[in-house]
């Protein structure tokens, strides 16, 4: 470890330099190996001494020299934390406004399109907006406020990571959520398109700020991507100060017991399929070829709490195309197939001069430890990794592969680790 820290610590390639992963086989043998180096008392207590001190050396440096560094930061001119280039690698796009901004937006909606057809029942029948809060949540906007919007989740939603889902819900309704933070409505995501639109806006006066809004692609059918970049391209949300990450939420299980997919191999289809094909004919997929310049990178979120039938030891779990299960597959198994089919799409956009695309999946936030040691093999950066602090020894690792972490003080602090 000691050698490694010198020589690989400041490595060009520190992120390439783990990937060694070629199989199946290797990769289970290889999570193997690094759950007994993670439990390993020695290991432990050799790691937990190393962290220490190079937090107490960190600590002398800014005793010894912190005035120094302010005195030289003072002397930059027309620099200061307010005016550098800062850009949010963790938003999701449907919280990407202020929960104020979104009331006000609802707000005028309501008085300016209040005949806007917005949704079509079971049976047909067109629904207006009016008429929406009128009569089927028997509620008015006008008398709506920042409370009852109900979006804010700090408070109420701790280790309870079903209340803060809802928490995207406007009044704590589904169908709310659908017509104004959605992409795939009746309205074909216009509602959402202005807000965001707004929000770039925002982007632009500051200036200085940039953003990765992550948004969804589902695995339910292969014209998410289709849809997703003419909602891009269409309502013109290219913009310079924008970039998107891809989410893929973890809902196998849900579309399985719906009958919408067959196997895990069709979600994996439904995902990457597009992908390939918009890079390799370009001229037939213009418009997820387009998309696709402006993502940077790849996520794998829901929640880690959940505990999975199924474990990856002993090779019990089958290939893609044989799991027809029900029951949701662990963690490293959606980590191991969304590793390779990135892997793979890479090699693709390398071989074509394109920029490849990063994987950083939510991880670490709640869960088995075993989460992190996955992502250790697999991830470019990972998002939260608040179980790091339970294991000295993946931290140490993070630390001398300089893995990045985007840490989310305020989510963390509503869901699972009081500030």
């Amino acid at each position: 470890l000691c050698n490694l820290e010198k020589s690989e610590c400041c490595d060009e390639n520190k992120l390439e330099a783990h990937k060694f992963i070629k199989s199946t086989e290797e990769y289970l043998s290889a999570i193997e190996n690094l759950m007994l180096i993670v439990q390993d008392p020695a290991c432990k207590s050799f790691c937990y001494q190393r962290l220490k001190y190079l937090e107490q050396k960190f600590d002398f440096h800014i005793m010894f020299n912190g005035s120094s560094e302010l005195e030289e930061s003072s002397r930059i001119i027309h620099r200061d934390f307010y005016n550098i280039r800062k850009v949010d690698t963790h938003v999701h796009h449907s919280a990407c406004m202020q929960q104020k901004t979104l009331l006000r937006f609802i707000r005028n909606k309501y008085n300016d399109e209040p005949d806007t057809v917005v949704y079509i029942k079971e049976n047909g029948s067109k629904i207006t907006l009016k008429e929406m809060f009128d009569n089927e949540l028997k509620n008015s906007a006008e008398d709506a406020t920042v409370d009852s919007l109900a979006v804010h989740a700090i408070g109420s939603c701790f280790h309870r990571f079903d209340l803060f889902n809802e928490k995207y819900n406007p009044f704590g309704q589904q169908l709310l959520r659908n017509i104004f933070l959605k992409t795939d409505n009746y309205i074909e995501g216009r509602y959402l398109a202005e807000i965001t639109k707004n929000e770039i806006r925002n982007l632009e006066n500051s200036k200085y700020q940039q953003v990765e809004w992550r948004i969804s692609i589902y695995g339910r059918n292969k014209n998410e991507w289709k849809k997703l970049s003419n909602w891009v391209l269409n309502n013109k949300l290219s913009n310079a100060r924008v970039r998107w990450v891809i989410q893929v939420p973890r809902l196998y299980h849900v579309y399985k017991k719906r009958n919408i997919i067959s196997s895990f191999q069709e979600f994996l289809t439904n995902i990457f399929e597009p992908c390939f094909e918009a890079i390799k004919n370009p001229e037939q997929n213009q418009e997820i070829f387009s998309f696709l310049q402006q993502v940077v990178a790849w996520d794998s979120v829901d929640d880690e709490s959940g505990i999975s039938k199924y474990t990856t030891k002993g090779g019990e779990l089958p290939s893609p195309d044989k799991y027809v299960s029900d029951n949701n597959p662990p963690y490293s198994y959606y980590a191991y197939y969304m590793y390779i089919n990135i892997r793979t799409l890479n090699d693709f956009l390398a071989a074509r001069k394109m920029r490849t695309l990063a994987f950083r999946p939510h991880c670490g936030e709640i869960g088995n430890i075993s989460h992190l040691a996955t992502m250790f093999l697999l991830a470019d950066g990972i998002n939260h990794g608040v179980n790091l602090r339970k294991s000295p020894v993946l931290l140490y690792l993070y630390y001398l592969k300089q893995i990045g972490l985007a840490v989310s003080p305020l989510s963390n602090n509503a869901l699972f680790l009081h500030i």
